[in-house]
């Protein structure tokens, strides 16, 4: 029972006890949701009535769950006292009450609740994402805003733009026309960034939405001073008799913030995908065996350590522990990237989420919930894909002072014009003050780099290069150490027949003909390598006889009359034949990494059958290639010492480690990187997948398995190591274009500020004039867009 209470508990933690004193620091969320505990404001749209009372939820999951059986929420919510221990009833999913909330880009914050980030603005996620979780509420909200706003945004655009050339004077009431179209952008659809702006200034971080709210405040608030009283403006500042008005400046940098915000939404979704794909390996449920000897099915949340289950074929293990009883080749692949299924026999270690092949097995659980092998993949991974800063983090930064500057600037501008200038001085003091917050709101500053990024991207994909973020294509030009794994990256990754060595007196054929008609019977592998490449060779196969295989150390049969076996040498010892006499030869094959399985017919030795898993064709030009570009190529794999150094010896790879656990590999990621390394790590197991989050850079083979690649940060759709130079290329390309980008904006700011300010007015009498001003930031829009779209056509 103590395991029991145990168990219970651990889920039962994230319900926290201190809900009352979370109530009082929270009066404005009085509601609880009944299912996950969570406290929750009054939401008309989360609301369920229920015997008259309304209950209020965090989420439509919970929502439908309450639907679908109420009494048992009610139930367990009429009873707080209880302590979260004495509550099976609940399985452990119900918990999304402990989920804790962090900025992508500041790790630091963390709370229980959604909303955004304090520091940058940004929306927070799950720390460790739930595998059947609901759309971004927030990318519907703005996919929502910006279509239903943009078809105004674009008739305000014309009005402004194209009217006044065909029409002298503008339409009649031009003014209220555009005022009319463009509130509903501004106010309705930009709101949230007005709301982020204000928060930004409360919390003291100025941001890029700072500025964005200041400037599409200042832009609309003067335009409707202008509609409203055009009498206070002097006639300077009349253009055909009307005074000239921002609001499509107001309405385009709030549907083009949109749009940016929608894209990067819809691409911080996928980063999550990684701990999803992991999440839906394990089984959902374990066939238990009672004491009386009956089975049962049981939620996998309801295993207890030192229970005894059972593993049929074809069925995943469904927490880590040992075998009992029972014998099975187990498919670990998809955890360790190991390629051909392990023996296992009763004391062996097994892990969950691993696939049994053939047999059947009956294991007893010893480690369960958050601590298996594969819940601790999990949040190494989630804890690596959170402690990387994306490109943005400088923007940011940038914008941050770039801010502050502006805003100064701004307000010395209304303050100098209107204690120095021409009258009516404060107008123009005004006026200007404006015109700086607009010209030198950060719309191109904004576009220059996600421009670039989905150019390249584009480029990319059409070579199977597969980026996952701006910082993988910003993070790869700067990468000087790569770390390969063997398996599958170097080599093909499934056995393949190498080599056979007949005994004196014996031909390689009949060798090859003997061990092919007697593993027709088996399913492993290295057996399958063996027939096939005796069809392959046009061989004439037996049907055995008889045939058994004998748990890990070999298959025996009878064939064509004669007792064979093949196997290693406890089977030759078992079967008492002599096997020394091709042990140099063994020995030799093995240091090359290959598997040897010795055959023998009537109790003598006939010969040996070599399988390894070969180098791919295109590695030994791929590593000629990365060499060239200065990068130091670092192999470390899972297989043993032996076999490794073979293959990198063949290959010319210096550095080199066998026998790496897939902590091991973190660890050697975090090594190379505390010596100032920038890493870039290639792998296409799940246990390359907290080493692949953690490097600078993650490269997934295409071959590799789903959650290898959505740990990585560029996926090689061929699996083919000469990818990686030429996505090398892509990124020297994409930032040096990005450089460029970024220094238009800035021209175009920083030029447009002092003319704006009207520092040039005494020496031109020139003011820069509404039009003038909506132009200019759209040419540098315009100028970002044009030079990111070469990327797309020369790759340079």
């Amino acid at each position: 029972m103590s395991n029991d209470t145990h168990h219970h508990h651990d889920h039962a933690h994230h319900h926290e006890p201190g809900h009352g004193v979370k109530m009082a620091e929270n009066p404005e969320k009085p509601f609880t949701d009944p299912v996950c505990g969570m406290q929750v404001a009054a939401n008309p749209e989360k609301k369920i009535e229920q015997a008259g009372k309304d209950y209020y939820f965090c989420s439509t999951r919970c929502m439908d769950k309450f639907r679908a059986n109420p009494q048992q929420y009610l139930a367990s919510a009429a009873a707080p006292t209880v302590t979260p221990a004495a509550t099976p009833a609940q399985p452990a999913q119900e918990a999304p009450a402990g989920t804790i909330y962090t900025c992508p880009m500041h790790p630091q914050i963390r709370q229980s609740q959604p909303g955004n980030c304090p520091i940058c603005g940004m929306t927070l996620e799950p720390l460790i994402p739930e595998l059947e979780e609901e759309e971004n509420p927030e990318l519907k909200d703005f996919r929502r805003r910006f279509w239903w706003t943009l078809p105004l945004t674009v008739i305000v655009t014309t009005l402004a733009m194209v009217v006044h050339r065909f029409v002298h004077g503008g339409i009649p009431y031009q003014n209220w026309v555009e005022l009319v179209l463009s509130a509903p952008v501004v106010l309705w659809a930009g709101w949230p960034f007005f709301s982020r702006g204000m928060q930004s200034i409360l919390n003291r971080s100025p941001n890029m939405w700072t500025l964005i709210g200041l400037g599409v405040a200042a832009a609309f608030g003067y335009s409707v001073v202008a509609t409203f009283a055009p009498e206070l403006f002097p006639a300077t500042f009349r253009q055909d008799g009307r005074v000239g008005v921002y609001y499509e400046a107001a309405a385009v940098i709030v549907s083009l913030t949109l749009l940016g915000q929608i894209l990067e939404l819809r691409a911080r979704s996928q980063t999550s995908a990684a701990i999803k794909s992991l999440l839906g390996l394990s089984p959902k449920t374990a066939r238990r065996i009672r004491q009386d000897g009956s089975e049962e099915d049981v939620p996998l949340t309801h295993v207890h350590i030192g229970d005894t289950l059972r593993i049929r074929p074809g069925e995943k293990v469904p927490v880590d522990g040992a075998i009992l009883e029972g014998e099975s080749a187990v498919d670990e692949s998809m955890l360790t990237g190991e390629p051909i299924p392990i023996t296992k026999r009763p004391g062996d270690k097994v892990i969950g989420a691993t696939l049994n092949t053939s047999g059947s097995l009956v294991m007893r659980a010893e480690v369960v919930g958050s601590q298996t092998m594969l819940s601790q993949i999990v949040q190494m991974v989630a804890q690596a894909q959170r402690s990387r800063a994306p490109m943005q983090r400088l923007a940011d930064v940038v914008a941050g002072y770039f801010v502050v500057v502006v805003a100064t600037i701004a307000l010395l501008t209304f303050l100098g014009w209107g204690l120095f200038g021409p009258e009516p001085s404060w107008v123009f003091g005004f006026v200007n003050a404006v015109a700086v917050l607009i010209i030198a709101c950060p719309c191109a500053l904004g576009l220059a780099t996600p421009m670039s990024i989905m150019a390249a991207t584009g480029r990319a994909a059409t070579q199977g290069i597969l980026f996952r973020d701006a910082a993988a294509i910003e993070g790869f030009k700067k990468v000087d150490t790569l770390i390969v794994d063997k398996t599958g990256t170097l080599t093909e990754g499934k056995p393949a027949f190498d080599r056979v060595i007949p005994a004196p007196g014996f031909s390689e054929e009949e060798v090859l003909v003997a061990a092919a008609s007697l593993d027709q019977g088996s399913e492993h592998p290295l057996a399958q390598a063996i027939v096939s490449e005796a069809r392959k060779r046009g061989l004439e196969l037996h049907k055995p006889e008889t045939f058994e295989s004998s748990s890990g150390i070999g298959v025996r049969g009878v064939v064509a009359g004669h007792r064979l076996a093949l196997g290693n040498t406890k089977l030759m010892d078992d079967e008492k034949v002599d096997w020394h006499a091709l042990t140099a030869e063994a020995e030799t094959l093995r240091s090359e990494g290959a598997s040897v399985m010795y055959l023998a017919a009537d109790g003598q030795l006939v010969g040996l059958v070599a399988v390894s898993d070969p180098v791919k064709q295109t590695t030994p030009e791929a590593l000629e290639l990365l060499r060239h570009t200065g990068l130091t190529v670092t192999m470390a794999t899972g297989d043993g010492v032996t076999t490794a150094k073979s293959v990198a010896a063949r290959l010319g790879i210096t550095e080199v480690y066998g026998e790496v656990k897939p902590q091991d590999k973190l660890t050697l990621v975090e090594r190379y990187q505390s010596q100032g390394r920038i890493v870039a790590m290639a792998g296409d197991g799940i246990n390359d997948a907290p080493a692949l989050a953690k490097a600078n850079v993650g490269i997934a083979m295409g071959t590799g398995t789903d959650v290898a690649m959505n740990s990585a940060h560029v996926t090689l759709v061929k699996g083919d190591l000469r990818g990686i130079a030429r996505a090398r290329e892509i990124s020297v390309a994409t930032v040096r274009n990005m450089r460029q980008n970024l220094a238009f904006a800035f021209v175009y700011n920083s030029l447009g500020i002092p003319l704006a300010a009207g520092l040039l007015y005494p020496f031109t009498g020139q003011l820069l004039s509404p039009i003038i001003a909506a132009l200019a930031m759209s040419l540098s829009s315009v100028s970002v867009i044009t030079n990111a779209l070469r990327l797309r056509g020369t790759g340079k």
